[in-house]
């Protein structure tokens, strides 16, 4: 391990010094960026990867369209398709990503996947399709868009001040780039977690006046489901094939685990895209079990599978008190301007 950092080291200090000038351009205003005429909200991370930013995006989409038309603007990572795409009835996790798709397919709202968050926002505005807050996914690393309130989210049990930059770590930005955040939110808490863990966090965060720090965790259903059918998850009686194709399963599987469950488990990579060669590996160990996945990979899976095969485990981000989650919506409203 040690042999391997030494190698790694030299990489990650021309990746740190990369990305500070990036950053420092940015700054000194050399390179452009623009901030929108609606209200805006940027979802980021300094980590790669499995912090928790499409269940954060989802927890925004579900509040604001009580009384709200939201819209989402995304990257749409590892689709099959290039340039600015408006989500449509015909879209699909290949044409415009999974997550996208997710969110457009579940919630009926407006989605724009586009390399450039600033192409989309142009298109956004010249469609005059007049949103109440614009929501872009993963931000941190777009600088050309600078959102009115940008919430970073870091998982618990990988917070970002104890990583390293790649390669030899999983950071994407260096800590110090946590300043440009308004909220940072510490997700995948233990539902037990202690007061004095919490502060001690926040000690070592140390934010600054004008940032707040919150506390959430991962709530499963209690039902797995598809378009069609839904079962209990408790009833599960027959051993199931358990897919995934996120960057960190272990909370998932934990939680499955937690439940007595009896299960196999086939692990993908981040936002792989399924194939023929996968799947017919994947009927080949169902025989006849059910396969259950995650919300996000349903998108990618579901084309190969009928109503009776495939489900996924429905999964949320909660507050561990109404309290919390009254001051994080006040917060975050105070910082877009929006009633």
């Amino acid at each position: 391990m040690k042999k391997l950092s030494f190698i790694l080291a030299p990489f990650t200090i021309i990746y740190g010094v990369i990305v500070a000038t990036r950053n420092l351009l940015f700054d000194l205003k050399i390179l452009p960026n623009i901030m929108p005429q609606i209200p805006s909200i940027g979802i980021g991370n300094l980590n790669v990867g499995g912090t928790g930013k499409s269940v954060l995006v989802d927890y925004l989409i579900t509040y604001f369209k009580q009384k709200k038309t939201p819209f989402v603007i995304s990257r749409g990572y590892k689709r099959k398709t290039r340039g600015v795409i408006i989500a449509n009835d015909k879209s699909s996790a290949l044409t415009i990503g999974d997550e996208p798709y997710q969110f457009f397919s579940k919630h009926k709202i407006g989605v724009i996947v586009c390399e450039n968050r600033k192409d989309g926002l142009n298109i956004l505005m010249q469609k005059n399709l007049k949103p109440d807050v614009i929501i872009f996914d993963d931000l941190m690393q777009h600088r050309y868009v600078t959102p009115h309130c940008l919430v970073i989210t870091t998982s618990f049990n990988q917070i970002f001040f104890d990583d390293h930059l790649l390669p030899l770590g999983r950071l994407r930005e260096h800590t110090t780039q946590v300043k440009r955040a308004n909220i940072i939110l510490v997700t995948k808490c233990p539902n037990d977690i202690s007061l004095k863990d919490q502060l001690q966090i926040k000690h070592r965060i140390n934010p600054q006046s004008y940032q707040k720090i919150f506390f959430t965790k991962l709530v499963y259903g209690k039902d797995i489901i598809n378009k069609k059918n839904k079962k209990s998850l408790t009833k599960l009686k027959f051993p199931f094939l358990l897919i995934t194709g996120i960057a960190n399963s272990d909370h998932l599987v934990s939680f499955l685990k937690s439940k007595s469950l009896n299960f196999e488990h086939l692990k993908y990579s981040n936002h792989h895209n399924f194939g023929l060669s996968d799947t017919k590996k994947i009927k080949q160990k169902m025989q006849s079990q059910i396969v259950l996945t995650t919300e996000k990979d349903f998108g990618r899976l579901e084309p190969f599978f009928n109503s009776n095969e495939l489900f996924y485990l429905p999964i949320e981000m909660r507050f561990f008190t109404k309290k919390k989650e009254d001051e994080f919506i006040l917060f975050l409203k105070k910082n877009i301007r929006i009633v």
